[in-house]
């Protein structure tokens, strides 16, 4: 058997291109490991033009920083310009940027300067030819502020009889007499009012004209807005583009849209979502005629490109007690015409030297996924697994199987209902010897998700409940295992770079002595996902031999603060705690304490983890610290 697991761990992912030219650098994750990032500028830049900047607004506070942060000559003045026609383009583009900036603040009496060498850049000809550097002075002149005056609209839609029709009332968005007259909250104003139609049934409504008149004596700006509310429809006949492999039916079956029901623009939304999650398509849009038909209806065109229907990924993991392992998978996404998705995947680990194949974990299996088989968000899915682990405690070699539907509620709510079973072989186990176990039953699952994102949340909560009631054959009992898990994120800024998270799972098994309950349904605790600074499945219970079991009963908490200092870097601490009792539910003084911290790089996949953690209240055997590398968050 292997020693403790998992004392450190690191993953990695490197994608490559293979260029017929020269190779100046190398880039992972965003990091430039060597190579210049200035020289590829002036590579492109052949005729690169300098300025000195004078920047004047005659103000502080907000409307400074948006006149700055709306200026490109600002935001780029350590950056050469494209030569002078370059230049010139950018000092002419900030005289509408820094307008609009000053109309967002509701300032419409303003004025705009950009002195290019004493002269006016809107009056310079892109030919010009300017001193290098050239001397660029911005004076801006943001004149009075205005509030709202009274809005006037012509054809604003009745109240919706649901409540899910409803949609916010100027006032609710920020347009009420006397309050600051911001240009956004006017382009928001009429986007609900189109919308309040559109809810309604009215799916070409439009705004027919406006008049917005800034009344300079009283510093009031008046909005007088005509909306045109067009037909009333149903929705039409569904045609479909771009297949090759797909069932055109299918996939307008999967849409949920039903001819001749009332137009709703959140159905439309919604069967969007449905086609994206199938996770077939390259690109997709549902498009609507230009015009309501004269029978009411109004036809929709599915236009989509197909992805390939194979792929495949490679991975590998290292670890300073694991050693070497490596997996891969195949995919399948789309076997039979309605997005049925097979996916095999196998993995080899514990590979050290010198080699020895009897410590090899080995794994592999196939998922197979029908989407839609009753509604639209229900799937049907079947797995197929086997595998050999070698483990601390003891080896297990199993083979287990899945048959069950997953269904998508609501966007925050989903489950999961159906049958398993399992058959274990257990050797080398130094408490209860040799065993087989077989199991059967049922499994299900509950989630409620509705976190700002997967890897890198911010804001929400997510909670999941798990039950599997099962029947052991070989020692002919009933038993149940029990999970709950909960997960809450608060952000305490608008940009959320402080942000406390906390996790807190529960975990019980009912039924015969842990002599007869399989080791791979009782809980341990310790590792990266659990209790930081203790090794894989370290904490459990105490067999009083110097062995540690699994146990009945499993309690674990984390907290952690994370901070974002910028686009790229962060930083986390964290406290995890965890506990497993053999016959009773664990109390919080019995919680087993880590502590640590932790360094985040952000990149387009989600944030790149390093933590470092200690055991607070270590036990003979425990490491004195570890090391967990990974994407995502911790939780």
């Amino acid at each position: 058997m292997k020693a403790n697991k998992r004392h450190s761990l690191i993953a990695f992912c490197v994608a490559g291109t293979l260029l017929a030219g020269p190779v100046y650098g190398f880039e992972l994750f965003g990091i430039q490991f060597f190579g210049s990032e200035a020289q590829d500028a002036d590579a492109v830049i052949g005729d690169p033009r300098t300025y000195d900047l004078t920047f004047e607004t005659g103000t502080e506070g907000d409307v400074d920083a948006a006149l700055r942060g709306a200026s490109n000559l600002w935001g780029d003045r350590d950056q050469p310009a494209s030569g002078v026609p370059g230049l010139l383009a950018k000092a002419r583009g900030d005289y509408a940027r820094m307008i609009g900036a000053l109309y967002n603040l509701g300032y419409y009496g303003g004025s705009v300067s950009i002195l290019v060498n004493g002269r006016e850049a809107s009056s310079i000809p892109p030919d010009a030819s300017l001193p290098e550097p050239s001397q660029i002075r911005v004076t801006v002149d943001p004149g009075p502020q205005f509030v709202f005056g009274p809005l006037r609209v012509t054809n604003r839609a009745p109240m919706p009889v649901l409540e899910a029709d409803r949609v916010e009332a100027p006032s609710e968005i920020g347009f009420v007499t006397g309050q600051v007259a911001r240009a956004t909250i006017i382009a928001q104003t009429e986007q609900r009012l189109v919308e309040a139609w559109r809810q309604l049934g009215y799916p070409k409504a439009q705004i027919a004209s406006r008049d917005v008149v800034a009344d300079h004596p009283s510093r009031t700006l008046e909005v007088s807005i005509v909306v045109d509310p067009g037909a009333y429809a149903a929705i039409g006949s569904i045609g479909v583009q771009g297949t090759q492999n797909m069932s055109p039916a299918f996939i307008v079956r999967q849409t949920g849209l039903v001819q001749g029901a009332e137009y709703d623009p959140d159905d439309i939304e919604r069967a969007r979502e449905r086609l994206t999650r199938l996770g077939v398509f390259r690109s997709m849009r549902i498009e609507a005629a230009e015009q309501v038909q004269p029978n009411g209806q109004l036809p929709y065109q599915i236009i989509v490109q197909e992805q390939a229907l194979r792929r495949f990924g490679i991975g590998a993991s290292y670890g300073t007690l694991d050693g070497l392992g490596v997996e891969g998978y195949w995919l399948h996404r789309n076997l039979f015409g309605e997005a049925e998705r097979l996916r095999l995947d196998a993995r080899v680990a514990g590979i050290s030297f010198p080699i020895d194949t009897a410590e090899f974990d080995y794994a592999f299996g196939g998922t197979f996924t029908k989407p839609g088989i009753f509604t639209p968000e229900t799937d049907l899915v079947a797995s197929l697994s086997a595998d050999r682990s070698v483990l601390p405690l003891y080896t297990e070699t199993s083979v287990q199987g899945r048959l069950g539907i997953e269904q998508l509620f609501t966007d925050d709510i989903s489950g999961g209902l159906g049958l398993q079973f399992q058959h274990s072989y257990f050797e080398d186990d130094a408490t209860f010897g040799n065993r087989n176990f077989t199991t059967a039953g049922l499994y299900g699952r509950g989630v409620f998700d509705n976190r700002d994102s997967d890897l890198d949340p911010t804001e929400g909560f997510y909670l999941e409940a798990n039950v599997d009631p099962l029947y052991e054959f070989e020692y002919e009992n009933f038993l149940a295992r029990a999970t709950l898990e909960g997960r809450a994120y608060f952000a305490f800024d608008e940009d959320a770079n402080y942000v406390l998270a906390g996790r807190v799972k529960a975990g019980a098994v009912a039924g015969p002595s842990l002599a007869e309950i399989p080791p791979d349904l009782l809980f341990f605790a310790g590792g990266g996902g659990s209790v930081r600074g203790y090794a894989y499945r370290s904490i459990g219970v105490d067999d009083g031999m110097g062995n540690v079991t699994g146990g009945r009963y499993l309690l674990e908490a984390s907290v952690e603060g994370r901070v974002r200092f910028n686009d790229q870097f962060g930083a986390v601490a964290f406290v995890d705690g965890g506990y497993v009792a053999a016959d009773t539910f664990p109390g919080l003084d019995q919680l087993r304490l880590g502590a640590g911290v932790g360094i985040r790089y952000y990149t387009a996949l989600g944030p790149l983890r390093l933590d470092v953690a200690v055991p607070l209240n270590k036990s003979p055997g425990d490491p004195d610290y570890a090391l967990y590398v990974g994407i995502g968050q911790s939780f």
